[in-house]
């Protein structure tokens, strides 16, 4: 397996480190830095940016981030078992990887890179991908801190992300990613490229910021989601009855037949039956 520096195979670090993946902290290790650098060119130039990159674990994206001209990499590593050989390169690439041993989850990363740009790229955890997602996605701020997302994620979740209306895998997901950023699948990512081999395929998402995404406050988009797409099999007539209102007027005023299913509404329109519940069933 081609090596892209001068560090040890990622393989003879796990070893020494004693870093066996944990099936408890998501850990799917990926081994192939030929891999690694595809992901991080996929994120773009990097030259003036500060990567945030959540769960690297023995380091092989970190190393190819810092080898493809990343300006600086900030590593969030859970398991302390991974900070020697994280440390081993932040000692062959000095000044230029910071790592913070802590939960992703708690850690406030609008904080990390005041002077910004920043840019995430990240082969996330399984347990926990779709909730730091959610939490980028989700900030109040708009346009975010970052400019970009360059995420790994199980292929059946990438999917659910990159959805538009009509893909059987449209939800609440396509519908809040839409809403606020473009959303691509770029490539997927077989089993045998990692260690130990997860049950199923990963892909890689890039997620760019809309600058100017339709007004809406994402309280009542989360409802309106909710609601229909929790009863996605029958028509909005129906599901949307739990949200305690006249839906049959709002589904006018939203240019919706009450006869459509969730999977045929564009992001537009659920965001427009959004604002149309915050107008009349104020929190």
């Amino acid at each position: 397996m081609a090596q892209i520096d001068n560090l040890p195979p990622l393989r003879d670090v796990i070893e020494r480190h004693d870093l066996r993946a944990k099936k408890s902290l998501g850990q799917n290790f990926l081994l192939d830095l030929n891999l690694t650098c595809r992901i991080a060119r996929a994120a773009g130039d990097l030259s003036n940016h500060t990567v945030i990159e959540v769960g690297p674990g023995p380091g092989g994206l970190t190393r190819a981030l810092l080898h493809e001209g990343a300006k600086k990499v900030i590593a969030i590593e859970m398991d302390p078992r991974a900070m020697g050989a994280l440390q081993e390169i932040a000692d062959h690439y000095p000044g230029r990887l910071d790592i913070i041993q802590g939960d992703a989850l708690k850690v406030d990363v609008t904080e990390l890179a005041p002077e910004g740009p920043v840019r995430i790229v990240a082969n996330l955890p399984y347990n926990v991908g779709t909730q730091l997602l959610l939490g980028w996605l989700e900030q109040d701020a708009w346009p975010p801190f970052y400019d970009s997302l360059t995420l790994m994620f199980q292929k059946e979740v990438a999917e659910r992300i990159t959805a538009t209306e009509q893909d059987k895998a449209y939800g609440r997901l396509g519908v809040i990613a839409g809403w606020r950023t473009h959303a691509d699948k770029l490539f997927d990512v077989s089993r045998e490229a990692f260690s130990p081999p997860p049950k199923v395929t990963s892909s890689i998402v890039h997620l760019t910021p809309k600058s100017n995404p339709l007004p809406c406050k994402l309280r009542y988009l989360e409802k309106i989601t909710a609601a229909a797409f929790g009863q996605r099999r029958k028509m909005l007539r129906q599901s949307l009855k739990s949200l305690g209102v006249d839906h049959l007027a709002l589904l006018e005023e939203a240019g919706l037949l009450p006869t459509q299913r969730a999977e045929t509404v564009p992001v537009d329109q659920f965001v427009s039956m959004a604002n149309i519940l915050a107008r009349i069933k104020p929190d």
